[in-house]
């Protein structure tokens, strides 16, 4: 990034910024964080006052292959898009994070995501003790003003991620160990159907088929008719698999209510999205119409609009995305909220690359997850940055072993795929 009035220079340093500024403040070694489950009065670090001492972001594209309705336009054929995140500690402890924005998903771009990380939410940390976790969130809380919600959620998940990581790694815990829970797994997944003709659905079945998936998701809206008999075309094909339909807030309500009672009938296990988060009186009829459960997604950022969303009677349930809604924390208190008022979660992401999805299947293994995730990474990114890739086969994914993500991440990899995205941008 370049102040105003220069002209960018596309190198890798210029896409990668450094913070070195190291803390004088000595933080306490104790602490209350409830979202670790680590208890007070036992340092669990290797260095009682460890401090994050650094933090990088390395901005890149991932390749892909297939065609899905999200990765078109501006940048389409360069990749989908993310941030990784290096938290590095003061004893040299390492934590990895990512951040994954997708322009025709949110307003959150590559170019936005790096600057706000590297400007904003990664300075905040520095001098931080990474066990206190409430400490570490109420400081990424000043970085920004909210909206109608957290600000800038998808990029702020990125050091989210990487604070759970770090914190694993000093406390030689994996997530469901700080959370107290088990580790669980394997996960089902599900397979996005996203065709543009009715003639494409069978091979896109097929292949998930070859790959040992049985559920399926499709991608709906805003053509009722089209949809409708790509729900019942899928549902011959697929006879005893969960189909879950997504709209991502296509349809208007006269139209989602119209069509919701037909997918229902073709076959449809839940309506994901059919609305604008904002038509809070569509959602309301939807609910009350009561032909397949309503979950939200776009919209649902953290607790707070969470809880009056429920009050509001607007859903049945939510597809979760760690990914959307700033991270593990968020995601962990809504899966919470919405048990404890008896209503359904999903789990699914952001087409989540390697580092992403692995704090996802945590997640969602430590919460005995049953129904099968619409985790599609693996189906369309062709590259990791990972020393052992992540386990999926079989139509199934396992959850990473090991403390913090259960990952190790190769930096050599992440350096490279990040020189690469800025070379191609910059090349005539």
């Amino acid at each position: 990034m370049t102040n105003a009035g220069e002209q960018p220079k596309r190198t890798p340093a210029l896409c990668r910024r450094d913070f070195l500024t190291r803390s004088s403040a000595t933080l306490a070694t104790t602490w209350l964080s409830s979202s670790l489950g680590l208890r007070a009065g036992k340092a669990w670090s290797k260095e009682p006052q460890v401090t994050i001492e650094r933090v990088d972001v390395f901005p890149m594209r991932y390749p892909m292959v297939g065609f899905f309705k999200f990765f078109t336009g501006p940048h389409a054929s360069q990749g989908r898009a993310a941030v990784i995140v290096k938290l590095t500690a003061s004893d040299g402890t390492v934590g990895w994070g990512q951040s994954v924005p997708i322009a025709r998903w949110s307003y959150e771009t590559l170019e936005t995501a790096t600057i706000v990380l590297r400007d904003y939410f990664g300075p905040k940390l520095i001098g931080q003790y990474p066990l206190d976790m409430n400490a570490c969130q109420s400081r990424l809380d000043e970085a920004l003003a909210m909206g109608f919600s957290t600000g800038m959620p998808i990029s702020r998940a990125g050091l989210d991620l990487a604070l759970h990581d770090l914190a694993g790694k000093l406390s030689g815990r994996s997530l469901a160990q700080m959370w107290g829970r088990p580790t669980g797994g394997p996960l089902k997944l599900s397979w996005t159907l996203n065709p543009r003709k009715l003639s494409e659905v069978e091979p896109l079945i097929q292949a998930g088929w070859e790959k040992g998936y049985r559920h399926f998701n499709i991608k709906v809206a805003p053509d009722p008719k089209f949809d409708v008999e790509l729900a019942r075309l899928t549902r011959q094909l697929a006879a005893d698999g969960f189909l879950w339909a997504d709209a991502n807030g296509g349809y208007d309500p006269e139209t989602a209510l119209g069509v919701a009672p037909q997918l229902a009938d073709a076959g449809v296990d839940v309506l994901e999205a059919p609305l604008k988060p904002n038509r809070i009186s569509g959602y309301q009829a939807l609910k009350r119409q009561g032909a397949l459960p309503i979950l939200m997604d776009e919209g649902v950022v953290s607790p707070v609009e969470l809880r009056e969303f429920i009050q509001l009677k607007m859903l049945d349930g939510v597809a979760m995305k760690p990914s959307r809604c700033g991270g593990l924390v968020s995601a962990k208190a809504q899966i919470e909220l919405l048990e404890n008022e008896g209503l359904m979660w999903l789990g699914s992401g952001l087409t989540d690359p390697d580092i992403s999805m692995a704090a996802t299947l945590g997640l969602y293994g430590a919460y005995q997850l049953q129904k099968p995730a619409a985790l599609n990474g693996p189906q369309f990114l062709t590259a990791d940055m990972l020393v052992q890739p992540l386990e999926v086969r079989d139509g199934q994914a396992w959850v990473p072993q090991g403390p913090g993500l259960g990952i190790d991440v190769d930096e050599a990899k992440v350096t490279e795929l990040s020189r690469q995205t800025f070379s191609r941008q910059a090349a005539p």
